[in-house]
């Protein structure tokens, strides 16, 4: 199963499920009702330019980005990116502790934190095995998505989320900041720019996904977390769990 066949496909399935949903969601109580263009407008718009990426043209062409890079960075190497990639949870984490508050409790936002990373996770690792697009630099089958975009697009997404309706210049930093993030993957040579592409539409749409379908979870004894973040992380074949806990 090629690349673009996949792409075409999740393409196709997104603008179909915002067909089908979009008015039934109007009708629905507040507590439900979203615009669903909004949650799948820029994942869409993102996958079908990773499509058109795979594809000889003179606009976006994987193959005219590989050539540059090579031509004007051959040299390039950072590990910034694996570090950058978590660096707006993080920037949740800080605004929890120096008690700014955001549009959830503490445990509503881990609940939503790893919603989003296991929704993520859960296209990301079925489309690299299914695609087996080799990555420019080691052949290695495992290039399309980029797992790290993907990461850097939910945590933005996560921070814009939490903090970006009343603070925007969150969200233009947290978005700068996952950008940064797929671009150093290609100037890596770690990714094709259709990669890239791709990923970011999936952490976008995993993350607008969690919050679509989240509940608000209450309680004494949930209560009693309030002060403690649970932080996934994801790798290439492996998940981990981080715990913050501020000391009062």
């Amino acid at each position: 199963m090629n690349v673009q066949k996949l792409l075409l496909l999740f393409l196709v399935i997104s603008l179909q499920t915002e067909a089908q949903y979009d008015r039934k969601l109007q009708v629905q109580s507040a507590k439900w009702s979203v615009n669903w263009k909004q949650v799948t407008a820029v994942p869409s718009l993102l996958v079908g330019l990773g499509l058109m990426a795979t594809m000889d043209n003179d606009v976006l062409y994987r193959e005219d980005f590989y050539e540059q890079r090579n031509k004007w960075i051959p040299l390039f190497r950072t590990h910034v990116d694996d570090y950058l990639q978590y660096a707006p949870i993080v920037g949740v984490i800080v605004l929890n502790a120096t008690g700014v508050k955001g549009e959830h409790d503490v445990v509503n936002q881990a609940a939503l934190l790893i919603k989003s990373e296991l929704i993520m996770a859960a296209i990301v690792l079925p489309l690299k095995k299914l695609t087996a697009v080799p990555r420019p630099d080691t052949h290695s089958l495992n290039s399309f998505p980029s797992g790290h975009t993907a990461q850097a697009f939910v945590a933005a997404t996560f921070l814009h989320k939490e903090y970006g309706k009343e603070n925007p210049l969150f969200s233009v930093l947290a978005y700068s900041t996952a950008t940064g993030v797929g671009l150093l993957r290609v100037m890596n040579n770690r990714h094709w720019i259709s990669d890239v592409l791709v990923g970011a539409g999936i952490g976008i749409f995993a993350t607008h996904l969690a919050y679509l379908t989240h509940q608000n979870k209450v309680g004494h004894k949930r209560k009693r977390l309030s002060g403690t973040l649970l932080v996934p992380s994801y790798g290439q074949r492996s998940f981990g769990m981080g715990m913050v806990i501020p000391i009062h």
